[in-house]
């Protein structure tokens, strides 16, 4: 059997092709990508905040935070991504997000959970970042969500597609600063009710695609704080930093 699904893959392969993640160029392997573009991709390595998982250039020692975790925390107790989100990387999620690009998804869980493997293990419930209807109904799919099953899959973790929802419509945010992001966002997620249960003193991860300024996971972090959730870590594959 396992050679007759080599045997076939390798057929399907001859038939069509893998194809870059980022670019479209054919590769060795589905789910992956071509040479030139991992060479533009930035990973993330140490060191970095304690809290928020902010680059560092120079190590500052265990627990280090920076300037904005040092100042305030926020509203969730860890933060890790996979890859600084840049032009880079931009094709890589915009494809993934908005062009049906959901084969890399395995490689982003595997990409993810190396990125933060003490978030996975200490989750009592993985739990995506939510998109209201209508978006959904046009975009056809969430892609938090399908990086939530991705990971759950690959760890073993629950995961919880709808314990969260996004209760009112708000405008798209690319042109936004923090503030204005903060505001658009602001009371727009709440615990599902028949999910009500499940946050109360437990540890719930949260993920998302790409984490900018930090408000729309703090929204829901808040949402997940009031319901009673123990902690809430985030995980997310892509991060501006400024």
């Amino acid at each position: 059997m396992t050679a007759l699904g080599g045997f076939l893959r390798h057929a399907l392969n001859l038939l069509l092709p893998p194809l870059c993640l980022s670019c479209g160029a054919i590769v060795g392997e589905t789910g992956s990508l071509c040479p030139t573009c991992w060479g533009k991709v930035t990973f993330f390595t140490p060191p970095a905040c304690a809290t928020c998982g902010l680059p560092f250039e120079i190590d500052a020692g265990p627990g280090a935070l920076c300037a904005a975790c040092a100042a305030g925390p926020p509203p969730f107790r860890r933060a890790r991504a996979v890859f600084r989100y840049d032009d880079g990387s931009r094709s890589l999620v915009l494809r993934f997000k908005h062009a049906d690009r959901l084969e890399g998804a395995p490689a982003f869980a595997r990409w993810m959970l190396r990125a933060g493997p003490e978030l996975v293990a200490e989750a009592d419930l993985i739990a995506p970042v939510p998109l209201h209807r209508l978006r959904l109904w046009s975009r056809r799919y969430n892609q938090a969500a399908v990086l939530a099953l991705a990971l759950g899959r690959l760890s073993g973790a629950r995961v919880e597609p709808a314990l969260l929802e996004r209760s009112r419509a708000t405008p798209a945010m690319g042109h936004m600063g923090r503030q204005e992001r903060e505001r658009n966002v602001k009371g727009a997620f709440r615990i599902a009710p028949a999910k009500a249960a499940l946050v109360k003193g437990r540890t719930i991860l949260l993920i998302d695609d790409v984490l900018t300024t930090g408000a729309t996971i703090g929204a829901c972090a808040t949402a997940l704080s009031r319901a009673g959730a123990a902690a809430i870590d985030v995980l997310t594959l892509g991060r501006v930093v400024r």
